[in-house]
């Protein structure tokens, strides 16, 4: 038997230690939760580790504020950066969590030079251009979580409105981690029927903006920090996929150069994740619309990375 796969957090926050939540649960591998706050990941990672012999999960999960014990690591996961407030856009962190993200994937690909990075941290796609550039990593072991959680939350609110199981509802969200991304409606489908033959299209108007806004109204909700929950989950679904080689077609960000008649930035997109991180990316045709909304949303992209 060869060991555990090794998936280290960096970021104890909400994300941070949900995403460890997540991961531990599954037995994906072993787990290290880093953050700079002495004793807060140690802490969390212990309470954590004594739901084990509840939940029955064997990982070894273990808390540290020193990338050393990160050495080896399989998975890299950076959730580290200030969350939104009320009012905030996530272009509005940009150059804290710039440094911050630097830093992390900096120290953390010296210690994994073969591990695969999975961003979370906002402004999403600017911050997985400042991690390939700090990790000196190639672009297909660099990818950012986006499109699975603007899905997840684009699939949720078609449930709610036809009172369905989510189960069977299969959507696709292009496009930056943002208000300008674009919920692909000719893509929608419950159990193979369109959902154009399901929900009205006013109704249906409505759920695509609620999706483009969800994030924020979140924040709105908390007051005090953004979503952790599902943000983490969709990052540990990108981990299983890699980890396990199932080379799932799932929507993230990736690296494009021509793609989409997009180059040099990170956008969202189908791709193929498996063992090699982005394997592919699957370039579906698009309405004129559509095109020229990804497009939008790529320029917003490609401004925040020209500010870095």
């Amino acid at each position: 038997m060869g060991k555990r796969p090794k998936i280290t957090i960096i970021g104890g926050g909400n994300i941070g230690a949900t995403a460890a939540h997540w991961a531990a649960s599954k037995e994906l591998g072993d787990v290290v939760l880093v953050d700079i706050l002495e004793g807060m990941p140690q802490g969390k990672t212990l309470d954590l580790s004594q739901a084990g012999p509840i939940e029955g999960f064997d990982s070894v999960v273990t808390g540290t504020n020193n990338y050393d014990d990160t050495a080896g690591s399989d998975i890299i996961i950076i959730t580290a950066g200030l969350p939104r407030k009320p009012g905030m856009s996530r272009d509005d962190l940009l150059a804290t969590n710039a440094k911050i993200v630097h830093e992390c994937a900096s120290k953390s690909a010296a210690k994994s030079p073969d591990a695969i990075i999975i961003v979370i941290s906002n402004p999403l796609d600017a911050m997985c251009s400042v991690a390939m550039r700090a990790s000196g990593f190639p672009k297909n072991r660099v990818v950012g979580m986006a499109g699975i959680l603007d899905t997840a939350r684009y699939r949720t609110f078609l449930g709610m409105e036809l009172n369905s199981s989510i189960e069977d509802i299969q959507a696709l969200v292009l496009g930056g981690h943002g208000d300008a991304m674009v919920p692909l409606v000719s893509y929608t489908s419950i159990s193979g029927i369109p959902i154009t033959q399901l929900i009205p299209k006013d109704r249906l108007d409505s759920i695509v903006e609620r999706t483009r806004k969800g994030g924020g109204e979140i924040v709105g909700l908390l007051k005090t920090g953004s979503a952790f929950y599902a943000p983490s989950s969709a990052g540990v679904q990108m981990a299983e996929a890699i980890l396990k080689d199932k080379r799932r077609i799932l929507p993230c960000a990736c690296y494009l150069e021509g793609e989409y008649g997009i180059s040099g930035i990170f956008v969202g997109v189908p791709c193929i994740l498996g063992r090699n991180g982005v394997e592919k990316v699957i370039e579906v045709s698009l309405t004129n619309e559509e095109r020229a909304e990804l497009h939008q949303s790529a320029a917003g992209v490609q401004e925040l990375v020209d500010k870095l």
